[in-house]
């Protein structure tokens, strides 16, 4: 496929999971790639985090994290307000925490200078 890539942990390069697995971009506030599936190298947080500021205010989510280097790459939306319920359970990854290896290029570009076919959850 024309569009494929590996999303890669920025701290450590370990693949955390692909385009094939895109299912939304949100881009306007929090900058992220969503995805139905992920590696094995993606590990989240048991207990749950409360949003005291931002885009996140008042929202429960896990974190996401790189198991290889510990850094925090997203997070997976527990409950939300309305305008991001649409991405509760999903596997959403901060673009400024993740880098893209295009496949066909063969080259690593910042999650947010790539941009994916549009797909949205919200249809």
């Amino acid at each position: 496929p024309e569009d494929c890539a590996m999303f890669q942990c920025r701290g450590c390069w370990a693949v955390l999971g692909d385009s094939l697995h895109l299912c939304a971009q949100e881009e306007r506030r929090l900058g992220l790639l969503v995805c139905f599936k992920v590696t094995n190298d993606v590990a989240w947080e048991d207990s749950l985090m409360i949003g005291l500021e931002g885009a996140l205010l008042g929202c429960a989510y896990n974190a996401l994290s790189c198991r290889s280097c510990g850094l925090v790459v997203g997070f997976i939306l527990y409950s939300a307000s309305s305008d991001l319920a649409y991405l509760r359970g999903f596997f959403c990854f901060f673009k400024d925490s993740i880098l893209c290896y295009l496949l066909k290029k063969q080259m690593i570009i910042e999650a947010s200078k790539v941009t994916f076919p549009a797909v949205t959850l919200k249809e």
